[in-house]
């Protein structure tokens, strides 16, 4: 009996779901226990290949402190270039970031949030 391709392939990311999930990266002690940093390892957790390339990294929202200027936070951390900086509705910048980014902007007392880029719509 033939499987179809539209059922195979839910059934093969389900199973890779699960494995990832199996081996999902514990909290480590000593990590910073901001809200940030909780997001963060919720977001680390959930991804699925953390050594992807730079182009395969999702983009972040890093919201900072106001006073700041939100070039110079992203500077601060290796690696990090700003796709976008805002500096009118929010204070903060967008990027691709890796874990160990995400990490570093996290524990970073200047930086107020950090989330994942995403398409928002409103119904009216």
């Amino acid at each position: 009996m033939r499987t179809s391709l539209g059922r195979a392939l839910p059934a093969a990311f389900a199973a890779a779901l699960a494995a990832v999930a199996a081996t999902a990266l514990p909290a480590t002690a000593g990590a910073p226990a901001g809200p940030a940093a909780r997001e963060v390892r919720e977001i680390r957790e959930m991804r699925t290949v953390p050594a992807a390339p730079a182009a395969d990294w999702p983009t972040y929202i890093v919201t900072v402190d106001r006073s700041l200027d939100p070039a110079a936070v992203a500077e601060r951390v290796e690696g990090v270039h700003p796709l976008h900086i805002y500096r009118d509705t929010l204070n903060g910048f967008a990027a691709r970031l890796d874990p160990d980014q995400l990490e570093s902007l996290a524990s970073m007392p200047d930086v107020e949030s950090i989330e994942e880029d995403a398409t928002a719509s409103a119904d009216g």
